[in-house]
C-alpha cells in the first residue's frame, strides 16, 4: 500500500440493542455496534461506531426485525464508505 492511499473495513458487525418505538407504531429502533479498521498514511486506525438504526416492520419475526436493522446499519456504512473512499487526485491551482 502506498502513502496515499486508504482503506476503510468493517471488521465485525453486531445489534447491541432493538425495542419498538415508543409512540410510532410498527416501528423498531435500536443500535447496531460496527467494528472498523481504517488505513490512512500509513496509519492503522480500529475503533467501533454505534450506529443507531431503526426499521418499520409491523408484523415480523424477530430474525425479520434483526435483517431489517442490520440492512439500515449497512445502507449508513455504504454512505460513510463513500465519504471516504479515495478521490482522484486534483490539480493545484
Amino acid at each position: 500500500m502506498t502513502a496515499g492511499t486508504a482503506s476503510f473495513e468493517v471488521k465485525a458487525c453486531e445489534i447491541a440493542f432493538y425495542a419498538p418505538h415508543p409512540t410510532i407504531e410498527g416501528r423498531v429502533t435500536g443500535v447496531v455496534r460496527v467494528r472498523i479498521e481504517e488505513h490512512f498514511m500509513g496509519n492503522i486506525s480500529r475503533y467501533a461506531l454505534d450506529l443507531k438504526v431503526k426499521a418499520d416492520v409491523p408484523s415480523a419475526t424477530a430474525d425479520q426485525v434483526r435483517t431489517a436493522l442490520l440492512a439500515h446499519a449497512a445502507h449508513q456504512l455504504n454512505r460513510l464508505k463513500a465519504r471516504h473512499s479515495d478521490r482522484m487526485p486534483t490539480a493545484a491551482e
